[in-house]
């Protein structure tokens, strides 16, 4: 039997029916932590942004219209929050330099990664995510783990899916960039030698 949409607890949460709220606060409470936690950095901070996350959601469920979908409405409030944690916070994200990094280096991580079974391959990428700047990770995380189109994340960070694109270019260079400085270095090596 197929599970209910978003939209039917929302209507029953509107409705007044908390358990309805609970239901959902369920259904995303994991992705809303990763996602503050990834742009936040710290785990305590995170799990208080989350909090505070579905308190707004709660307080402004009947402002949400349906024009997009409720996760990516939802993922713009945590996004908002979380920024304005960091604002109160002031700090300043690790930064990793891209300048050398060009697309014969993208794909040599890629391929690397694809030598990688399933389950290494996502716990590298998960502990390399965690040396980006937030906004980087948070980025990263809706497009590729929560597969968010680019229109979904524009709206989601408030700026147009072009500039989504470029951001999320970026993002993948940074990316691959600590993934070729946490891979053994004998992996990278022995690979570009088959390429020769």
């Amino acid at each position: 039997m197929a599970q209910p949409d978003d939209r039917h607890f929302i209507d029953r949460a509107l409705a007044g029916d908390t358990q309805a709220f609970a239901l959902l606060v369920d259904r995303y409470k994991n992705l809303v932590y990763t996602l503050a936690l990834r742009l936040i950095k710290n785990t305590e901070e995170a799990e208080e942004a989350a909090q505070d996350t579905f308190i707004k959601v709660f307080r402004s469920l009947d402002k949400f219209k349906g024009e997009s979908k409720f996760s990516t409405w939802m993922y713009k409030i945590t996004y908002n929050t979380c920024l304005d944690r960091l604002k109160k916070q002031k700090a300043a994200p690790y930064a990793v330099p891209i300048d050398d990094y060009g697309p014969r280096q993208l794909a040599v991580t890629e391929n690397i990664l694809d030598r990688l079974d399933e389950q290494q391959r996502h716990r590298a990428i998960q502990e390399c995510l965690k040396l980006l700047p937030g906004d980087e990770a948070f980025l990263l995380t809706l497009y590729y783990f929560e597969e968010q189109s680019l229109e979904e994340i524009a709206q989601v960070l408030g700026i147009k899916a072009n500039n989504v694109k470029v951001k999320l270019f970026r993002c993948r260079k940074r990316l691959g960039d600590i993934i070729r400085m946490k891979l053994e270095p004998e992996m990278i090596s022995v690979y570009e030698r088959e390429r020769k």
